[in-house]
């Protein structure tokens, strides 16, 4: 089993940041993609960043340029640096990642708890 564990959201000001961080623990040999999502009440939930094991990263277009997503893999942690925040960031934020438990082994998807993210204006 796989455990995700997400913390840094927080209370913060328009044009503020913040630090999330997401990290994995239980039986895993290795982790293919580690994305960022959010859900805003009344909203689907949207993808936010996403990385891959050799770094490739992608964003959604609401966050380009102010969002960073990076990963330690050897912590198995990822991570989601936000600036020039926005009212409208305003959600929950969940970690998602694409496990492999076992060596030649399948792929799993898990999610973390979320951690709310309010951005004030």
């Amino acid at each position: 089993q796989v455990q995700l564990v997400e913390s840094g959201g927080g209370l913060v000001q328009a044009g503020g940041s913040l630090r999330l961080s997401c990290a994995a623990s239980g039986s895993i040999f290795s982790i293919r993609l580690m994305t960022w999502y959010r859900q805003a009440p009344g909203k689907q939930r949207e993808l936010v960043a996403t990385i891959t094991s050799s770094d490739s990263t992608n964003y959604a277009d609401s966050v380009k340029g102010r969002f960073t997503i990076s990963r330690d893999n050897a912590k198995n942690t990822v991570y989601l640096q936000m600036n020039s925040l926005k009212p409208a960031d305003t959600a929950v934020y969940y970690c998602n990642a694409i496990v492999v438990p076992q060596v030649a082994g399948p792929s799993y998807s898990y999610w973390g708890q979320g951690t709310q993210v309010t951005v004030s204006s």
